[in-house]
């Protein structure tokens, strides 16, 4: 069984520590490609973080997947912990340019999610340096782990 990344029991979920805008600003991702919504917490030393993805039923891959049974693509989990990821990194260290990801690793699905759920997000600083991160992430729905992996980001 997995155990989650840090405890968010005791965070106050309705809290917003980086606004959507101040998302925006921080990360190029727009329209469909958006993937998180604001970041309710982060550590003083950023080294962790909390981001939410209220998943709509009006999103691109409603209607496609699958038709009839909704199921948020993989894929798409893991880019709102990745857009996560960077913006932790990109507010400890003020960077301006683009955070390519360059690899996912221990990548497992434990769960579904599906519109009108809330995906709550979990960073976590394994390695940083100054042109790099890498950062376990974990994917919450309804106090369950739905996904885990571990994101590997490069400034490029």
């Amino acid at each position: 069984m997995p155990v989650p990344l840090f405890d968010i029991q005791g965070l106050d979920l309705d809290a917003v520590a980086v606004t959507a805008d101040e998302v925006s600003r921080i990360n190029p991702h727009r329209g469909h490609m958006r993937q998180l919504d604001h970041v309710i917490w982060m550590a003083d030393d950023q080294s962790r973080a909390l981001g939410v993805k209220h998943v709509r039923t009006d999103e691109f891959w409603v209607a496609g997947h699958i038709p009839g049974r909704p199921l948020l693509p993989g894929v798409l989990m893991i880019e709102a912990g990745a857009q996560l990821c960077s913006v932790q990194y990109k507010v400890r260290t003020r960077e301006e340019r683009f955070m390519g990801f360059l690899r996912c690793d221990d990548v497992s699905f434990r769960g579904q999610v599906v519109p009108g759920d809330t995906l709550y997000l979990l960073g976590q600083e394994v390695e940083f340096r100054p042109r790099r991160l890498i950062a376990a992430c974990q994917g919450v729905v309804n106090d369950k782990i739905v996904f885990e992996a571990t994101i590997t980001g490069m400034m490029l």
